[in-house]
């Protein structure tokens, strides 16, 4: 074959691959949303979390085992409608759901399904997740109140501005813009002196800032939601330990507080969910 043949013949195969590459190309992220799921009621017991495509009944995500603190990685589903239902952890897939909700995703939106208050008024609400970016130099942040212990709860950035003021359980606020990079969050409740949290919230950066009982008195999560440039995280990762500051009498279990590992890219990618009775993609 000649050189002048040869030429033609290459663009033309390129051109092929490239066209085929394309086509291959998995359905379009923006097509696509983020949801994850939370236990936040402090003496409701494991439960088991199942999200239904009301389009699709026979795909869906399950998580066993789900406990209390609990924040799921987000993942990637087509644009719809879902239910998501708990039952007892171990209880049949065919049982009734103690609580069931609908839930319908947006392109380009993001939600927590979260179980909510006491087991006894314990129901779901659905958080809408804010992934834009702040203001250049700024991160984002708000607070979910999961804590019966600590109610009201006051969280503030030391020297700046207030995340929550006198926020009751199981209330949470709205996202605010907060300085980006390391600062201390300062939570307190009805009485005595706050206890101080060094925390960083990377610029560009948004997250949630959890309020949960513990053994030893209250403790604070901090969860990425979304982080610069727009990459979606996985759930939340516990703060370290620590004694109460001032003369609080109010136990807080606090110290540093441990950054969330970032998903993939294959999160935004707008995988399908599995089917139901395959592996699920997050065990709590």
């Amino acid at each position: 074959m000649t050189p002048r043949r040869t030429v033609p013949l290459l663009l033309l195969t390129a051109l092929a691959l490239l066209v085929g590459g394309l086509s291959a190309a998995p359905a379009g992220a923006a097509d696509a949303g983020m949801l994850r799921l939370a236990h936040l009621s402090p003496d409701t017991p494991s439960v088991d979390v199942y999200v239904d495509s009301v389009s699709s009944p026979d795909t869906g995500i399950v998580l066993t085992g789900v406990g209390y603190g609990t924040v799921s990685d987000y993942q990637s589903v087509p644009a719809g409608t879902y239910t998501v239902s708990m039952r007892a952890a171990g209880a049949a897939a065919t049982s009734a759901p103690v609580l069931s909700t609908t839930v319908t995703v947006a392109p380009g939106t993001a939600f927590t399904v979260a179980g909510v208050g006491t087991f006894a008024q314990l129901g779901l609400t659905v958080l809408d997740d804010d992934l834009s970016a702040p203001p250049a130099g700024d991160a984002r942040a708000r607070v979910v109140n999961a804590s019966q212990t600590l109610s009201p709860a006051t969280v503030a950035i030391a020297g700046g501005s207030s995340l929550s003021d006198g926020l009751a359980f199981p209330d949470l606020t709205d996202y605010v813009a907060v300085p980006g990079g390391t600062t201390t969050l300062q939570v307190s409740g009805a009485e005595g002196d706050p206890t101080d949290l060094p925390v960083d919230l990377a610029d560009g950066s948004s997250y949630t800032v959890l309020l949960l009982d513990g053994d030893s008195g209250v403790r604070v999560e901090t969860v990425l939601d979304a982080a610069s440039p727009g990459v979606v995280p996985t759930g939340g990762v516990e703060a370290g330990g620590g004694g109460a500051a001032g003369t609080s009498p109010l136990p807080y279990a606090l110290g540093g507080v441990a950054l969330l590992a970032l998903a993939g890219a294959g999160l935004a990618s707008g995988r399908r969910l599995p089917r139901r009775g395959s592996t699920p993609r997050h065990a709590a």
